[in-house]
């Protein structure tokens, strides 16, 4: 159970929500919506202990199971399995046991005493937390969500970023915490680990709070939503499922609308009959009493409420370049004994619009990897071609420095602009007056997609790698990317789960992994994309 009260959030000096009081009960399954920027991520981690408000108490009886939208920083010499079973303590059991039957072959017999008095005890904790039965559960979990056992054996440090937050959403629902606060759990996921995790979430019996962008996942698991009102920083409390919320919230508005007209009209009259006897000396109280009661009246009413505003999201007017400014030939890839992909041929002409294909572990974001230069093929070469300006979104922003500020990150970008014209295309991505101040260590995962969106508009790239570009936005910032796909005349490589994504490239060519067959974009290729 979570218990906040007067909970304030800000963002710097900026007020995010002021004065919010809620429970999370055993059973409530809450939608945690809001444009990006409301403060939803920033309360999901003052709610897991990970962040503190700047006014008011939370309160937390009971585990919680975090998912942040960000990787965690862990021991990527852990193998994947032995993290997802440290959720309940069994990786280290499974250990020390390995540990007592090595010792109970040993010579001396004093250590096969010791190992087997401590065989027998770790025997009795694996039974207490489940046994084998619960590391059969985890292995599930793990290939419900897109992880086979291959994966599991792995270091976490030869996964992908997609793999290892696959790796963190399984330790999270193996773990049986009390309460799930869940951060975009479906980046990453393919349509069948989707479909799962609905399942999942929908028969869990302890308390959920969910933000996501995955409509489809809100009406199939929540009963409750919170509404982060970015204008009015409040939090909205609707105890009903996603569709009823959107019917109510639209219903609240009309009844907020017709409250405000007839507010207005009544003060209009108060105020006009104030006029006309303020001309006698002796009605002048009375005409104060008049204004006063019709200022009362419009201050009783909330004022009309604003649209929220949306990013203007564009990409680069591309530089000019070669017939083919950026291509790949023999590009292997293969992480210790785990081989990647290998023999993968590339040619990105100019303005071509290149969609890559795979399934989760297929080595995509390996490949925008090596084409951006951020990592060196085992073996084959990335030729640059004449002109080549180089833009790289990658999905994990792991190119965003946590330490630097949106404005210095900008200064990089863009070095020859005075912080005047930075600030000014900052402000196109909603990042205004202190907000710049900020650093990207802080931001959520949609203020940081919008950061890197901005710092490739000041690259005038001519190609453009893209790996989960409309991943942690919302609806109405998905569309801005989805519009600027279409607008933008240089050369795309696009990895993506977004069938959305790949109609508005409208792509030319795709490449499958991990084979690196290349082929002609037909719409056959269009079922693949959820799946891959």
């Amino acid at each position: 159970m979570i218990i906040a009260t007067g909970v304030e959030l800000r963002a710097g000096f900026r007020l995010l929500v002021e004065g919010a009081s809620f429970r999370v009960n055993p059973g409530d399954k809450i939608g945690l919506v809001g444009r990006n920027g409301a403060g939803k991520t920033t309360l999901m981690k003052v709610l897991a202990g990970e962040g503190v408000p700047a006014a008011g108490t939370v309160t937390v009886t009971g585990s919680i199971g975090y998912l942040p939208q960000d990787p965690r920083a862990v021991d990527l010499s852990v193998t994947a399995r032995d993290r997802i079973l440290s959720a309940r303590g069994l990786d280290r059991v499974l250990r020390e046991l390995r540990e007592a039957e090595e010792g109970m072959a040993a010579d001396d017999a004093r250590v096969r005493d010791r190992a087997l008095r401590a065989y027998a005890r770790l025997e009795d904790r694996l039974h207490a937390l489940g046994g084998y039965a619960a590391e059969a559960e985890a292995a599930t979990i793990a290939s419900s969500l897109g992880l086979p056992d291959r994966v599991l054996g792995q270091p976490l440090g030869t996964l992908s970023g997609g793999q290892r937050r696959r790796v963190e959403l399984a330790r999270i629902l193996f773990g049986r915490a009390d309460t799930l606060l869940l951060d975009e759990p479906t980046n990453h996921l393919d349509s069948d680990s989707i479909w799962w995790l609905r399942d999942f979430l929908r028969s869990y019996q302890g308390g959920l709070v969910l933000i996501s962008h995955d409509v489809k996942l809100l009406e199939a698991t929540v009963n409750r939503i919170f509404h982060l009102d970015a204008n009015r920083c409040l939090i909205d409390v609707y105890n009903v499922g996603w569709k009823a919320y959107l019917a109510q919230r639209e219903a609240d508005e009309r009844r907020r609308r017709r409250e405000r007209i007839n507010a207005e009209r009544q003060a209009s009259a108060l105020l006009a009959q104030a006029d006309r006897m303020r001309a006698k000396a002796s009605k002048a109280k009375a005409a104060h009493d008049m204004e006063r009661r019709a200022r009362r009246l419009l201050a009783s009413v909330e004022p009309e409420r604003r649209p929220d505003r949306v990013a203007r999201l564009r990409l680069p007017d591309p530089a000019p370049c070669g017939k083919v400014p950026l291509a790949a030939r023999g590009l292997s890839k293969s992480y210790g004994s785990l081989e990647v992909f290998t023999g993968v041929d590339l040619a990105v002409d100019r303005g071509s619009r290149i969609v890559v294909l795979g399934l989760n572990g297929a080595g995509k974001t390996t490949l925008l990897r090596l084409l951006a230069g951020l990592e060196r093929p085992d073996a084959g070469e990335v030729i640059r071609g004449h002109g080549l300006k180089l833009g790289y979104y990658a999905q994990e922003h792991e190119t965003l420095d946590p330490e630097r500020t949106v404005l210095e990150h900008m200064r990089a970008a863009g070095p020859a602009l005075a912080d005047g014209e930075l600030r000014t295309v900052l402000g196109s991505f909603l990042f205004s007056g202190d907000d710049v101040d900020k650093p990207a260590g802080v931001l959520s995962g949609g203020e940081k997609a919008r950061l890197a969106l901005a710092m490739l508009v000041l690259s005038s790239a001519n190609v453009l790698l893209l790996d989960e570009p409309t991943n942690n936005l919302d609806p109405a910032s998905r569309e801005q990317i989805l519009a600027a796909l279409r607008r933008y005349t240089g050369a795309i490589v696009l990895v993506t789960h977004d069938e959305g994504a790949v109609e508005a490239l409208r792509p030319d060519r795709v490449i499958l992994l991990p084979d690196g067959v290349e082929d002609v974009w037909n719409d056959e290729f269009s079922d693949l994309v959820a799946l891959a």
